[in-house]
């Protein structure tokens, strides 16, 4: 039994899902039309796999471009791996869900983003999960959307 919904989690699992379900699709098909996807994540974290001369050069974050030449996608439940070209070096990575930022997709501006806020309150919860829905212009520079903090909701 619930104490509370948690719908920053909830929100949370369900984006993670959506990317999950974006990246199976292009597993199966490909990259339709002019697709294609800039996923920012945290390369700290511990499930993030990748070649240690990437981890020292990104040492914080990570922005990938899914678009022109990526092989080897596999979408798993926790995660996906993809090698990328790196300056004429295909390099594996492996990025779990937990740690992207964000995924955006600029070809029809459509956009996530991340943010956790570790609670003041109880250190022993996981952090909050703020989503807030990027938009993209034309130039294909992310920028802010209006951010509704899911805080504004709670009682």
């Amino acid at each position: 039994m619930w104490e509370k919904i948690d719908y920053g989690h909830l929100m949370h699992d369900a984006m993670r899902s959506l990317i999950r379900k974006v990246l199976d699709g292009v597993v199966r098909d490909g990259l339709p039309g002019d697709h294609h996807f800039f996923i920012t994540f945290d390369t700290l974290h511990p499930d993030v796999e990748m070649a240690d001369w990437l981890s020292d050069r990104y040492p914080e974050e990570m922005t990938i471009v899914m678009q022109h030449w990526f092989d080897n996608l596999t979408v798993e439940d926790s995660g996906f791996a993809v090698t990328l070209n790196f300056g004429d070096s295909p390099e594996p990575l492996y990025i779990p869900y937990d740690a992207i930022r964000t995924f955006v997709d600029p070809s029809v501006e459509f956009g996530l983003r991340f943010e956790s806020q570790e609670s003041d309150e109880d250190e022993d919860t996981a952090p909050e999960i703020e989503p807030a829905p990027m938009q993209v212009d034309a130039e294909e520079e992310p920028h802010d959307a209006e951010v509704v903090s899911l805080d504004k909701f709670r009682k």
